[in-house]
């Protein structure tokens, strides 16, 4: 069966990270500047001021990890519009973003949540 990727939520960081900060470096920000709660299972992305690294901060069920990544060439994009403000993306984005995409900047490319309202709930036929 095909999972849903809507499940897990992303956070972007939009400030500069200093990515020689590891574990309890980046957990410290995703708890106390980001105020989100690391062992929830989201993902938390961090980049460095260049944008040509990356680390994802992730709660596994038994530990911390965080994959890395390095751009040989060119940059990540940068989607959020203003650093400090609050950006979410879907694990979607988040592999085009680690892919090198730069499209992420100009179109939000993945469609709007669908909520209660969205959906025929309780509609008579």
């Amino acid at each position: 069966m095909i999972g849903s990727t809507r499940n897990v939520r992303v956070f972007a960081y939009t400030e500069p990270a200093d990515l020689r900060r590891s574990y309890d470096g980046l957990f410290a920000i995703a708890t106390e500047e980001m105020k989100h709660d690391v062992l929830a299972g989201d993902l938390f992305l961090f980049v460095n001021k260049r944008r040509n690294r990356a680390k994802v901060l992730l709660f596994d069920g038994t530990g911390l990890c965080i994959y890395m990544k390095r751009m040989d060439k060119g940059h990540f994009a940068a989607p959020w519009r203003r650093p400090g403000e609050h950006f979410e993306m879907t694990t979607s984005e988040l592999a085009l973003f680690l892919e090198g995409s730069l499209l992420l900047e100009k179109f939000s490319l993945s469609p709007a949540k669908i909520t209660d309202k969205d959906l025929a709930v309780g509609s008579q036929m």
